[in-house]
């Protein structure tokens, strides 16, 4: 399995429009074949932090995950209005 965590540093001008998107592309993902957990947070200390908390089956749904239509079109509005960091864990079950 893999598991991503990506943190989303936004200003408080663009916030609502990310996180918008980030809502849209988790319930997007939550429907992909391989997807075991999909998740936006919110930070409870920090206004201006996200996190995508995502697992999935194996390279092959995450390569999916990342060339399907919504992820392209959810992740553009994301990186355009705010400032991504992304860590990768790999783990067997």
């Amino acid at each position: 399995m893999i598991r991503l965590n990506c943190f989303i540093k936004v200003s408080e001008e663009h916030r609502d429009e990310v996180l918008a998107a980030a809502r849209r592309l988790t319930e997007a993902s939550l429907r992909q074949e391989g997807c075991i957990a999909y998740d936006i947070f919110e930070s409870a200390t920090r206004p201006d932090v996200l996190m995508f908390c995502e697992t999935w089956r194996d390279q092959e749904a995450l390569d999916a995950h990342a060339t399907s239509a919504e992820f392209v079109k959810e992740t553009k509005t994301i990186h355009d209005l705010a400032d991504l960091k992304l860590e990768r864990l790999s783990f067997d079950r």
